[in-house]
């Protein structure tokens, strides 16, 4: 039986995560973290301090703020406890620097995404990069979202990058009108990179490419908090095989 703490557990992800966690036959939800006060079916701590200090458990679930999800895997790896980790807007450089916390046998395994369909993007865009001269990424998200561009889309334009072995010839910044910089986006590994914030929009990315007379569009669109679930489980369930930092549900579901 994993047990399993989530951080963040009133929030809207968090209480997803508990539900799901709560339902699966191989996992114990052992306690909850938030800084909200509430009655719940299971012990809540207002920091992971206090939940490390009362409860034994394996995993701990991350997907709350940038701002605080530093100090709680600084808490947990060093404690040998095992981190899941969603929340975005963490650099690979903060990630290795982290990852070093953990003692042997500790794993710090971090996700942009969690949805399956958006990992089949992502590595969709990978295969198609070499082929098409250009590429360009389109996030749309709802207005309360904390980072901008997504991690999705940084992880994205990434792994384009990576795959294609060229730079794009498109006009780029140096094509921006004088007081309208930015038209063309952020630059992520030569991959310009457009971030939406709206209400209308939960979370939807859209991976354009384009070479001579065709146009190839990769796009994913969610809705709700339980398509992330099944990416989130199997987070937890494989994390404790391994150790030092993991990026991406990829390297699970490609297996």
């Amino acid at each position: 039986m994993i047990k399993v703490a989530v951080v963040g557990c009133l929030g809207r992800m968090g209480a997803s995560i508990v539900k799901a966690v709560s339902a699966a036959d191989d996992m114990e939800l052992v306690c909850g973290v938030d800084v909200v006060s509430a009655e719940t079916e299971y012990p809540l701590y207002k920091s992971l301090e206090e939940a490390i200090a009362a409860e034994k458990f394996d995993v701990m679930v991350d997907f709350t703020q940038p701002s605080s999800v530093e100090g709680n895997i600084r808490t947990a790896l060093p404690a040998g406890i095992d981190c899941v980790i969603g929340t975005t807007g963490l650099s690979n450089e903060k990630l290795d620097e982290l990852a070093a916390l953990a003692p042997q046998g500790t794993c710090l395994f971090y996700a942009p995404n969690f949805t399956t369909g958006a990992v089949l993007m992502m590595e969709f865009a990978k295969v198609a990069a070499p082929f098409f001269p250009e590429a360009e990424v389109i996030e749309f998200h709802h207005c309360r979202k904390k980072d901008a561009p997504s991690g999705t889309a940084v992880r994205t334009a990434q792994l384009i990058g990576d795959a294609r072995g060229f730079e794009s010839g498109a006009p780029g910044k140096e094509t921006e009108m004088p007081g309208m910089e930015g038209a063309r986006g952020a630059l992520v590994n030569g991959v310009p990179v457009h971030a939406v914030r709206s209400m209308g929009f939960s979370a939807n990315q859209e991976v354009i490419f384009g070479s001579m007379g065709q146009a190839l569009t990769i796009k994913h669109e969610s809705w709700s908090t339980d398509c992330y679930m099944p990416g989130v489980l199997l987070g937890i369930r494989r994390v404790g095989e391994l150790e030092g930092l993991i990026v991406g549900l990829e390297n699970f579901m490609m297996e």
